[in-house]
């Protein structure tokens, strides 16, 4: 009898670990400019904090100047926008060029990245089925969608293009300014060389006289004395416009569903003429209830608002700081951190807003759903 001994093949380290390791490294010693070899071009800024969006270029607007008589200077078109325009096409081009062509080939076994995708739905399609039940078919749509373009939008901004590719503008109030080296006609900031506030103060009247000061540097050949970077990229989550716009379509689809499915009678939980006429004491207390039922409907539109918006705002402002305090391990984590919580912010903003519509279906006094119209 003969016996077949397969030699086990010697484990590998992987090749790409070790060059990971020494990008690292070396992105390390670029950081802290050791020897003073790079000019201070790598070295980390402390971030510019601007709670509103952005131009995401100069003279960019959505509207032409003096379209509109009551918006003279136009609309400008965001770097939260040019953000989240990029996402969405990103989405679109994973349901048209992942999605369908599994889909139209029909096979049974899912593979790849649609792998991923189909078992994110069915998972998703099982709580929708769970919380909302004969509605759940009309509710996932929407919720999906939610789903899925936030998910986007999240997970997008943690390219490295975000928060760091711009034009440059004077630096104004306590926003810290830096020094630039002009290459190829390109502002790059040297984060050993602080600005020279003095100096810009000047540059700025000067250009405030004849033009915009955002505009002051991004394309001049000399170097800027007190500059900062607006990004032309900003995640768009980090704009309140972004996820108070989200919520308020939301909550207002929550309307639309609890009329669907209950009539008229679904505004009885905010006024109840009936109570009110036949028991006149729990009509008043009926009215009360009612009344905080609308203020809790505005609330909610605050809530999902300012939740979504402080966990992403705050989690960039993370990001940005301790990547200049603590250079491109501890950051290297804080990207993972950032990737997962941009993933549970997504399931529970399009949860509640499955929560919320599938309650809307619900008959204000019963348990029942009642039957569609």
């Amino acid at each position: 009898m003969t016996t077949h001994t397969h030699a086990e093949k010697p484990r590998r380290i992987g090749f790409w670990r070790w060059v990971w390791v020494g990008l690292m490294i070396l992105g390390g010693v670029m950081a802290f400019n050791v020897g003073g070899i790079w000019g201070g071009i790598w070295k980390p800024v402390s971030p510019a904090v601007a709670l509103p969006a952005e131009p995401a270029w100069p003279g960019v607007y959505i509207l032409a100047p003096g379209v509109l008589s009551f918006l003279p200077e136009g609309i400008p078109f965001t770097n939260t926008m040019f953000s989240v325009l990029l996402a969405s096409l990103i989405l679109f081009g994973i349901a048209f060029f992942v999605v369908q062509p599994f889909v139209r080939r029909g096979q049974e076994a899912p593979s790849g990245f649609y792998q991923v995708i189909e078992v994110a739905v069915e998972f998703f399609w099982n709580t929708a089925q769970s919380a909302a039940g004969k509605w759940a078919r009309s509710i996932f749509p929407f919720t999906m969608t939610i789903l899925l373009y936030v998910l986007t939008v999240n997970l997008f901004k943690l390219i490295p293009i975000h928060e760091t590719i711009g034009y440059t503008k004077l630096a104004h109030g306590n926003v810290k300014g830096y020094h630039t080296v002009v290459w190829n006609g390109i502002h790059l900031l040297d984060g050993s060389n602080p600005g020279q506030a003095e100096a810009a103060a000047a540059e700025s009247a000067e250009a405030e006289s004849g033009e915009h000061a955002e505009e002051a540097y991004w394309n001049k050949p000399e170097p800027c004395p007190n500059c900062e970077i607006v990004p032309t990229f900003r995640g768009a989550a980090t704009d309140l416009n972004f996820t108070a716009s989200l919520a308020l379509i939301t909550m207002v689809m929550v309307q639309v569903f609890g009329v669907r499915a209950l009539g008229l009678d679904y505004f009885s939980k905010f006024i109840n003429l009936k109570t009110i006429i036949s028991k006149p004491f729990f009509g008043v207390m009926d009215f009360i209830v009612g009344i905080l039922e609308l203020i809790s409907e505005f609330a909610k539109i605050l809530s999902f608002s300012l939740r979504l918006f402080g966990v992403i705002f705050a989690g960039t402002l993370l990001l940005a700081i301790l990547g200049t305090l603590t250079v491109v391990f501890i950051p290297g984590f804080l990207v993972g951190l950032e990737f997962f919580v941009g993933i549970i912010q997504a399931y529970v903003f399009s949860t509640l807003a499955l929560t919320f519509m599938s309650q809307a279906t619900v008959a204000h006094h019963g348990d029942e759903h009642s039957e569609a119209h």
